[in-house]
C-alpha cells in the first residue's frame, strides 16, 4: 500500500479523484494514518460537518496480506459528537480489499456544491463517481442489496444509512462482512455524519484481479504467522471463551464483578443478566441453527471468530450476533432482558446506521427522563424507529446521550467529551474509568482496555475497586492500543500478547518480516506514543484542556452497588496519564 486516494467532493463542476504517494505519511497505517492526516490537514477549530473537515478511511499496515487478524479498518475525522479527533474501528471486508488494491487511505474532502448524493466505485481500473439519488433515504441493507444487483456478489461496501444522511452525531459507517451484509460498523463519534456531509452514500470496492500483498521475507513471515495463530489458539480467552460465546461471554463476568451498568448507570448488577449472557445467546443460536450461528469471523483471516449470526424464531437471518456492548446497551442498561428484542434493535441500528453503544446509552437517559419505563422493549424499539424516520424526537435521540440529557433535563448522563460510556461502570473498574476520562476519543473502552488486569487477570492483576496502579495500567494500554490499531490487527489479540511473551514476539516477527524493517517492543511503544501525541495536540488546538479529561461528577459522589464505591482516582492523578 503505497498510495492515498483523495476524492474532492467539492471540486469544480463535479467530484474528482486523484492518487498520490504516501510521502510524509510513510510508515503509518490504520489509526496512525487517520490521525496523522487529520492532525496535519484538518483545522482543529473547523466545523465537523463543514468543508474543512476530512474523512479518512485507512486499512492497517498488514491489511491485504495473509497475516491473521489483520482485517480491521480505521475511520478518522474531527468528530461531530466530541469536537475532537476521532478514530472509529471496524471489521468487515473493506480493509483487506483496499490493501490488495494498494490504497493506504481514502480521503474524502470538501463539500458537494448541491444536495446530490454520490456512490463511488473503486477497482483495479481506478475510481468512478456517479449519482446515487436513487439510494436516498435507504437503509444500509437495501443499499447493499442494490449494489449487489449492480456490481455482483464479490464486492465490499462502505455505506451510511438515513442517520448519516441526516448528519446525526451518533451516525455510524457500515462495512459489509464476508456474506456481504452491512453488519460491521465504525460506530463511535459520528463518523457517519461526516460521510453524509460529504454527500457520499456508498463506496463500492472491487479487488478482482489484485493479488494478496507479499511480505519482504516470505519464509520468516509464514513461520511468524503460524506461531502467532498458535498463541492465539492456546490462550483461554482468544482460544476458548471468545470463539465459544462471543464477546457477550463478558456479561456474566462483569455482572458478577458488580461492574455491569444497569438502569442508566444506577447500579452495578442486573437481575436479568443470565438471560442475556453469552452462554444463553450461544444456546439460543445453536438451538435455532443456521450457517455461522454461534461462531463467525468478522473478516477473512480472523482466527478468533468471536462473532456469530442471529436468526429469529422462524429461522430467518436477522442480524449478526449482538456484541457484548450492544447486548448491554440495549439490555441491562435499559432494563431489558429479551435477546430477541435486543437483536431486533441491533438490526435497526445497523440499518439506520447508528452506534449501538451511543443509542443504548441515549435510550437509557430518555428512560430516566420519563419517556418510557426501564424494561419496556417495545418503547425502546419505537425510539430507534423514530431515529430512522428523522422525527423531532428521533433527531434528538440520534444526536446522542449528551444532547438527549440536555433536552430532557437529566443529570446522570454517562459521557466524556460528549461520547457515551460503554459497558463497564468506572466505579467498579477504576482502570477503565481512567481510560474513559483521558483517552483522546471520548469515553471509549477499546482505547485502553483496563478490564484485562482489573477483572480478567490478563497481563497482571490490579484491584478494580481501588485507584492504586490504574494510571500506569491505562497509560500503557493506551500506548499499545494505538499501535495495534495501526497494524489492522484486532484489539483482542491483546489478551494473548499480554500473557504470552512468545506470542508477542511472534507479532513483532510478523511485522518485521512483512515490512523488512526490524520491529521491537520499543518501536511499538514509540509509535503508540507518537500517535497519541498527534491526537492530543489536535485536541488541545481544538480547545480541550485537562479539565475535559474528567468523568461526570456523579461518579465521584454516588456509590455504586453492590460494592458501594465511588470513582476514587484523583484529578491530579488523571493529569499524569500522558506524562510519558
Amino acid at each position: 500500500m503505497d498510495k492515498i486516494l483523495r476524492i474532492n467532493m467539492g471540486a469544480d463542476g463535479a467530484p474528482a479523484a486523484k492518487t498520490e504517494p504516501l510521502g510524509d505519511y510513510a510508515g503509518f497505517g490504520g489509526r496512525g494514518l487517520t490521525s496523522a492526516i487529520v492532525s496535519k490537514e484538518v483545522p482543529p477549530l473547523c466545523h465537523p460537518l463543514g468543508e474543512d473537515n476530512k474523512l479518512v478511511i485507512a486499512p492497517g499496515l498488514l491489511s491485504g496480506s495473509t497475516a491473521a487478524m489483520s482485517g480491521r479498518i480505521s475511520v478518522g475525522c474531527k468528530s461531530p459528537l466530541t469536537g475532537g479527533i476521532k478514530e472509529a474501528n471496524s471489521g468487515g471486508q473493506a480493509s483487506q480489499m483496499l490493501g490488495r488494491l494498494g490504497y493506504a487511505a481514502i480521503v474524502l474532502e470538501g463539500l458537494p456544491q448541491d444536495d446530490t448524493l454520490y456512490k463511488i466505485l473503486i477497482n483495479k481500473d481506478g475510481v468512478e463517481i456517479t449519482d446515487a439519488g436513487s439510494l436516498k433515504g435507504l437503509g444500509n441493507y437495501d443499499t447493499v442489496d442494490k449494489m449487489k444487483t449492480e456490481y455482483g456478489e464479490k464486492i465490499g461496501c462502505i455505506s451510511i444509512g438515513p442517520a448519516g444522511e441526516m448528519k446525526m452525531s451518533a451516525a455510524s459507517i457500515a462495512f459489509t462482512d464476508m456474506e456481504l451484509r452491512p453488519t460491521r460498523h465504525a460506530g463511535r463519534g459520528g463518523v457517519g455524519a461526516v460521510m453524509g456531509s460529504k454527500g457520499v452514500k456508498v463506496i463500492v470496492i472491487d479487488d478482482a484481479g489484485m493479488k494478496t500483498r507479499s511480505p519482504q521475507d516470505p519464509d520468516k513471515f509464514k513461520e511468524a504467522n503460524k506461531a502467532f495463530v498458535a498463541g492465539l489458539k492456546k490462550h483461554p480467552v482468544t482460544g476458548e471463551g471468545l470463539p465459544a460465546y462471543g464477546t457477550n461471554v463478558l456479561t456474566n463476568v462483569i455482572n458478577e464483578a458488580g461492574a455491569y451498568p444497569t438502569h442508566n448507570f444506577q447500579s452495578g448488577q442486573f437481575d436479568g443478566a443470565s438471560k442475556l449472557s453469552g452462554e444463553s445467546l450461544a444456546e439460543m443460536e445453536n438451538a435455532r441453527g443456521g450457517e455461522g450461528s454461534a461462531t463467525h469471523g468478522c473478516h477473512r483471516g480472523c482466527v478468533i471468530r468471536c462473532s456469530g449470526t442471529f436468526y429469529d424464531k422462524n429461522g430467518n437471518f436477522l442480524t449478526k450476533q449482538p456484541e457484548y456492548e450492544t447486548v448491554w446497551a440495549h439490555g441491562g442498561n435499559c432494563g431489558i432482558d429479551d435477546l430477541d428484542a435486543i437483536a431486533q434493535i441491533d438490526r435497526l441500528d445497523d440499518d439506520f446506521g447508528v452506534d449501538t453503544i451511543e443509542i443504548g446509552a441515549t435510550i437509557a437517559v430518555a428512560m430516566e427522563a420519563g419517556l418510557a419505563e426501564f424494561g419496556d422493549a417495545e418503547a425502546a424499539i419505537n425510539m430507534v424507529k423514530e431515529i430512522g424516520k428523522g422525527s423531532h424526537l428521533g433527531r434528538i435521540l440520534g444526536n446522542g446521550a449528551a444532547v438527549t440529557g440536555k433536552v430532557f433535563g437529566v443529570e446522570r448522563v454517562p459521557v466524556v467529551k460528549g461520547q457515551a460510556m460503554p459497558a463497564y461502570d468506572p466505579r467498579a473498574v477504576q482502570g477503565i474509568g481512567v481510560t474513559y476520562a483521558t483517552t483522546t476519543m471520548g469515553a471509549d473502552h477499546t482505547a485502553g482496555y483496563a478490564v484485562t488486569a482489573n477483572i480478567l487477570g490478563v497481563g497482571g492483576t490490579v484491584d478494580p475497586l481501588k485507584p492504586a496502579g490504574q494510571i500506569e495500567l491505562s497509560r500503557n494500554l493506551q500506548i499499545a492500543t494505538a499501535t495495534i490499531d495501526s497494524t489492522g490487527m484486532c484489539v483482542f489479540i491483546a489478551f494473548a500478547i499480554l500473557d504470552q511473551e512468545d506470542t508477542f514476539q511472534a507479532l513483532l516477527d510478523l511485522i518485521s518480516s512483512f515490512t523488512g524493517a526490524s520491529c521491537t517492543a520499543d518501536d511499538v511503544n514509540a509509535l503508540g506514543m507518537k500517535i497519541l501525541k498527534l491526537e492530543r495536540d489536535f485536541n488541545a488546538a481544538a480547545g480541550f484542556t485537562n479539565k475535559d479529561d474528567r468523568l461526570p461528577d456523579y461518579f465521584k459522589k454516588e456509590p455504586l452497588s453492590p460494592h458501594n464505591v465511588t470513582f476514587a482516582v484523583t484529578d491530579e492523578e488523571l493529569d499524569q496519564v500522558h506524562n510519558y
